[in-house]
């Protein structure tokens, strides 16, 4: 009977965590240019900060419930009442600050759709729309931010964003496939370039 041998996978996912390996092997790292998906890492990504990316993982299903499947046109007309409502909701993780960044980005998001057609257009241009490979050979390699996630950050901040800066500005950026930060000898690397 032949045996199925293990893809090598990139350093930081847990051997035994199927829903961040499957995280890994389907989504980290693919580029996105839906407006509805960048959405919601940028909403993931914003109550991330501070926390494990396992944590947010497990309640994905619940953020969605929660901010209106990530359309971000109902998540900026959420009202105080809504907000409020929303800290009760032990599914998602209850910091107010956060809640209330993710309305605001909802509506700086659509400014920003308004001014380039799109947010993936606009975001995209950071890396003058092509994937950045890194090349990383090992977990000495990654880096908690970069020159493009500064650039991002620092114009998002300047539109009114919050709870975006460089380090969780530049996770968006490896989740979405602005950046190919797998490693070299990650079965997924060649893929995401």
């Amino acid at each position: 009977m032949p045996t199925t041998k293990t893809p090598i996978r990139c350093p930081w996912v847990p051997a035994t965590d199927e829903l961040y390996i499957a995280y890994h092997d389907e989504e980290w790292g693919l580029p996105v240019h839906d407006d509805t998906k960048l959405f919601e890492f940028l909403i993931l990504e914003s109550f991330q900060a501070g926390l494990s990316w396992q944590t947010i993982l497990r309640k994905r299903h619940n953020f969605a419930k929660a901010f209106a499947n990530f359309d971000y046109h109902q998540v900026a007309r959420f009202t105080p009442a809504k907000a409020a409502k929303l800290m009760t909701d032990a599914g998602i993780i209850r910091n107010r600050a956060k809640i209330e960044a993710a309305i605001n980005n909802a509506q700086k998001f659509i400014a920003v759709q308004k001014e380039f057609t799109s947010f993936s257009k606009y975001m995209w241009s950071f890396v003058n729309n092509h994937t950045i490979n890194h090349g990383l050979q090992s977990i000495k390699d990654y880096q908690p931010t970069s020159p493009e996630a500064i650039a991002f950050a620092k114009d998002l901040k300047k539109r009114g964003f919050k709870f975006l800066g460089p380090t969780t500005v530049y996770a968006h950026m490896q989740a979405v496939g602005m950046v190919n930060d797998h490693i070299t000898s990650c079965f997924r690397h060649k893929q995401c370039r």
